[in-house]
């Protein structure tokens, strides 16, 4: 079925679907594609963290609509207004452009803001620093996780401005 229009979102994840939609495409990418985790990646953080969803909403050239999590990110507060996001990934048909990770990027870090945040932290796969680097984040340190290279990196959040969206209770999620 061929697509006419494809158009994105980026939520919370706080229904059940796209709670299994999120967890399906984070095993899709950290255990099957870059062989991170055996079985599934959840783990203890999965129980504070704030689960994230990037959609792809389709219209197909026969009127039918579709709609697909195609990215996923979790945030949570670590301890009193310093916030971590983890786990950001993008499901390889839609990694042309970047357009998906910026906008996962874009609703972690303004989520956490929103929210009383006064840092936003990320370890960063080596590969992708240059690519936070662009959205105004900066490198703190390298470090080793699962003995590949990552960088310790910090949101610039006069970049991530403050939204609207109220916290909501945190969704039940069974960890590992």
């Amino acid at each position: 079925m061929a697509v006419a229009k494809t158009t994105y979102s980026f939520e919370l994840a706080l229904c059940e679907e796209r709670i299994s939609d999120y967890f399906r495409l984070r095993k899709q990418i950290f255990c099957e594609e870059q062989g991170l985790f055996d079985g599934h990646d959840r783990d203890d953080t999965d129980r504070l963290a704030y689960p994230i969803v990037a959609i792809a909403h389709q219209l197909h050239q026969d009127g039918h609509k579709s709609d697909r999590v195609v990215g996923v990110v979790r945030i949570y507060e670590q301890r009193a207004r310093v916030w971590y996001g983890g786990r950001l990934g993008v499901h390889p048909d839609f990694r042309r452009g970047w357009r998906i990770g910026k906008g996962l990027i874009q609703k972690a870090v303004t989520t956490a803001n929103t929210w009383g945040c006064d840092r936003f932290l990320a370890t960063v796969q080596a590969q992708n620093v240059r690519f936070f680097t662009r959205l105004h984040w900066d490198s703190l340190k390298e470090i080793e996780i699962l003995e590949r290279p990552h960088h310790l990196m910090q949101a610039d959040l006069d970049f991530y401005p403050a939204g609207q969206q109220s916290r909501p209770l945190l969704p039940l999620v069974e960890a590992a």
